[in-house]
């Protein structure tokens, strides 16, 4: 794995957390996922690694498709405010990836470099579901932690196929999951903010 790949799928998941616009965000963790299909493609030496790459392929295009899908029929009245400056997102973003890195010291990946771009994809989509109103951005940050096992899958010495074909697959299904929970929240209240959920009380 290069290791400027890896750092520009990093950056990628950076710009998830700081980026306003729902298209723009899913844009950019799709072609975060299709340089990690691209990357596993260009490594692949079996038939089972060559299958696990074009699964990880067919996987961001169909998350790609079904998202913007899912934007083009769930239009916002108004943006939904996450209610946390970019900035402050983006600084406990970096700050829980150093903690990870302090706290994780080793993860048998054999490059250092890349297991700090794992735990950094990890703490970039933790902070984003944690952080983000919008419920398809809480989706999104979901996406972000899959492509850090993904990256990480890509590196294991064994097995790696397997992993890959699970990410791939388990991801699609609890995305699938999540954005038909996200259409029935807008069709419930108009907008795609978690925040309202806050007004709902059992009655006695």
């Amino acid at each position: 794995m290069n290791g400027t790949l890896a750092w520009m799928v990093v950056v990628l998941g950076l710009g998830v957390l700081v980026v306003r616009r729902r298209s723009l965000a899913v844009a950019i963790v799709s072609v975060q996922a299709l340089l990690l299909a691209a990357k596993a493609l260009e490594d692949a030496s079996t038939g089972r690694e060559l299958a696990a790459g074009i699964a990880l392929g067919v996987r961001a295009v169909a998350l790609a498709a079904l998202f913007l899908f899912v934007v083009s029929r769930t239009r916002e009245p108004r943006p939904v405010r996450a209610g946390i400056d970019p900035v402050v997102r983006g600084g406990a973003a970096i700050a829980l990836a150093l903690a990870l890195i302090w706290l994780i010291p080793h993860l048998g990946l054999g490059s250092r470099g890349l297991e700090r771009s794992v735990l950094a994809l990890v703490a970039f989509g933790l902070v984003t579901a944690a952080t983000r109103r919008a419920t398809l951005f809480q989706v999104l940050g979901i996406v972000l932690v899959e492509n850090g096992l993904a990256l990480a899958a890509l590196r294991l010495p064994t097995g790696s196929a397997v992993i890959e074909f699970g990410v791939a697959f388990d991801l699609l299904l609890v995305s699938i999951v999540a954005v038909v929970f996200h259409e029935r929240i807008f069709a419930e209240f108009g907008a795609g903010d978690a925040a309202v959920l806050r007004s709902l009380r059992d009655h006695p």
